[in-house]
């Protein structure tokens, strides 16, 4: 699904990737693991260009996004991305929050194809019958869209247990909550795959359970994942491939078993022997 080639990124004269290549293939649980400022989180906000990579490739789904020629947006609504501090916004409702981007983008599409309609007529006019274009069928209104669109924000919040709180505001969840919305704000998006920068981190402990289990689920059914985290006990139990990133670059990927259980790169053994107590 995602094929990154020599992937570089640098802030004016520091280098914070150097030349990074990864694969992820579908259904893939990526957990990415490393010290702080090693990489991780640029890493992954370069895959959905949120940063402009310096160099490099990254295919997905057959596309170089990293071309800046290349329509980022159309592709970020494939990629889902949760952020470690949530990223809800507080001055909309939860289920407004999980509603915002699959109105806005079917409804921008909408608005594309009308104004592409238009102009078939306009240029209809000046044809034989024969060459006569037909028009883009239009499959939804702007209210069935937003009909459509609360119909899968109340499933979703139902899935996660949170559909008494569809109408309240961010500020007055929980940590856990929160995270869980932002999670389920990314599945309505129905993305081929989830970028997860640092989940839990912003969790008090009893909290991050219950993202977890979450993120167990998706797990479950298939969903692909790339996951920055320091929760070794999720990457060991729900990983199928985990890589160490160091100084900008991947030192060590491997299945967990292996990973955990027989490390082979000196600065990994050193990482693992002070995070697993």
């Amino acid at each position: 699904m995602i094929d990154v080639i020599n992937l570089e990124k640098q802030f004016g004269d520091t280098k914070i990737l150097k030349g990074v290549s990864v694969k992820i293939e579908k259904g893939d649980i990526m957990v990415i693991i490393g010290p702080s400022g090693s990489g991780k989180s640029t890493f992954l906000r370069c895959l959905n260009c949120m940063e402009d990579p310096t160099r490099g490739h990254i295919i997905f789904k057959g596309v170089d996004i990293a071309d800046m020629s290349v329509d980022i947006n159309v592709h970020r609504r494939h990629m889902g991305m949760v952020f470690q501090h949530f990223n809800l916004f507080n001055n909309k409702t939860v289920i407004q929050n999980i509603m915002l981007a699959p109105v806005y983008v079917q409804c921008q599409d909408l608005r594309r194809t009308k104004r592409k309609n238009l102009w078939i007529r306009c240029t209809n006019l000046f044809k034989k019958q024969a060459d006569k274009r037909e028009l883009i069928p239009v499959t939804a209104t702007k209210a069935q869209i937003k009909e459509n669109a609360q119909e899968n924000a109340l499933s979703l919040l139902k899935q996660i247990g949170l559909q008494d709180k569809a109408d309240v505001y961010p500020s007055t969840l929980s940590g856990g909550q929160k995270q869980r919305v932002a999670i389920v704000r990314s599945l309505a998006m129905n993305p081929d795959v989830i970028l997860f920068d640092e989940p839990t981190s912003a969790l008090d402990p009893e909290m991050v359970g219950e993202v977890l289990d979450l993120m167990r689920k998706l797990a479950k059914e298939g969903m692909t994942m790339i996951i920055v985290t320091h929760e070794m006990g999720f990457a060991k139990e729900v990983a199928n491939k985990v890589l160490f990133i160091d100084d900008g670059q991947i030192l060590e990927s491997a299945p967990p078993e292996e990973f955990f259980g027989h490390p082979k790169n000196p600065r990994l053994k050193e990482f693992l022997s002070k995070v697993l107590v």
